[in-house]
């Protein structure tokens, strides 16, 4: 787990400080990094919350109310406020600690499901998520445009700002509950029904996963390339977004602004998968490719040349969360603006010499995790016993 998630924190370097993705040439790693990162890690959290509860002795499992939320409402209102202030450094990214926060509050009801019905549940979001948001949209004054934007401390400062807060993280923000909670039900199912451990469940989830990408990316080509869904939707941009027309490709444009959802100007672009579209079939095709990569991932693990290559990759994802954090705030300073592909190298190469460093003078500490992982895990703990 802690390798995929390294391999997204390289994805997501690349999405911030990499070139423009184009696909041509080493262009196609950035194109396979973009938009897949957020989804990525959002997939892994809930994969997360599955093990840890199954970690846990059933006897021991908190009990009550209290018990069972203080310690979550702790945990999440650290990762807001951190996300808050992260964001109104304006570090030239969309940070997504916030949404996360509201993630993990979303998901604990979820966690006392039986598997089919939480395996049921995760099926049906990942439609109705992206629906709801395409058919509320309008609701808010967000049918055409004007998505995409992150909560910062600034807005919490009057009641209209609190409450446009609460509809970016529920609906209109870069990462909103509507469209990314369905990667964590996907996730949470996923660990349900597999356990990677076994060789042959890590080789189905492999294969599974694969399926599940060519499905989704291959039915919004189909839909594009053979049913005209392209063709309409220019027409659609013409009317409702008309400056894009002189894009070399008006979809994209339009949805360059879009972070997060589709515009609700015609059903059609619901049948894409384009990065951050965050429509049913992306939402397949980004969770499908979650799920081949962890499968991947576990079965290369059970070898020894395997698990030693995926070694700086599980100590960086073990640190996940201090990475991001430390990355948000060289973007916010020295970095802002960077976007070449030797910030992406230098980014890369210096997260992974670092956390390797922290994690080989931290051995026998509980800090070997990261500083970020282990203040908020204190934090918990605190929680938990007051």
């Amino acid at each position: 787990m802690d390798a995929v998630r390294g391999l997204a924190v390289l994805g997501m370097f690349a999405v911030h400080v990499g070139p423009s993705p184009q696909p041509e040439g080493a262009g196609y790693l950035l194109v396979a990094a973009d938009g897949r990162a957020p989804a990525l890690f959002t997939l892994l959290a809930g994969f997360s919350l599955v093990l840890a509860q199954r970690g846990t002795d059933p006897a021991r499992r908190p009990e009550g109310w209290a018990a069972r939320w203080r310690p979550l409402l702790i945990r999440s209102a650290v990762l807001a406020v951190l996300g808050l202030y992260l964001a109104s450094l304006w570090p030239g990214i969309l940070v997504i600690l916030a949404f996360f926060a509201v993630y993990f509050l979303a998901a604990e009801p979820f966690t006392r499901l039986s598997t089919p019905v939480l395996t049921a549940v995760a099926g049906a979001s990942v439609v109705v998520g992206p629906l709801l948001s395409f058919l509320l949209g309008p609701l808010f004054g967000y049918g055409s445009s004007g998505r995409g934007l992150v909560p910062e401390a600034a807005d919490l400062t009057s009641w209209p700002g609190l409450g446009t807060v609460v509809c970016e993280l529920l609906l209109t923000g870069a990462y909103p509950l509507a469209t990314y909670f369905p990667y964590v039900l996907a996730g949470m199912a996923l660990a349900r029904l597999c356990d990677v451990r076994e060789r042959v469940m890590a080789r189905r989830m492999a294969v599974w996963g694969t399926a599940a990408a060519i499905a989704g990316y291959g039915s919004a080509w189909l839909a594009g390339h053979a049913f005209g869904t392209r063709q309409r939707l220019l027409g659609a941009i013409a009317v409702h977004h008309p400056e894009a027309m002189a894009a070399a490709d008006p979809v994209r444009e339009v949805l360059s602004s879009q972070f997060g959802a589709v515009p609700s100007t015609s059903w059609d672009w619901l049948l894409l998968a384009d990065p951050y579209s965050q429509t049913p079939l992306e939402t397949l095709g980004n969770a499908g490719v979650g799920c081949a990569l962890i499968g991947l991932c576990a079965l290369a693990a059970r070898h020894a040349v395997g698990a030693r290559l995926l070694r700086p990759l599980t100590v960086l994802g073990a640190m996940a969360l201090s990475a991001y954090v430390v990355h948000a705030l060289v973007l916010a300073g020295p970095a802002h603006g960077a976007a070449s592909w030797s910030a992406w190298i230098a980014f890369s190469g210096a997260a992974l010499a670092l956390t390797w460093v922290w994690q080989r003078i931290w051995a026998d500490s509980p800090l070997r995790r990261g500083p970020v992982e282990h203040a908020l895990r204190l934090a918990t703990q605190v929680g938990a016993r007051a």
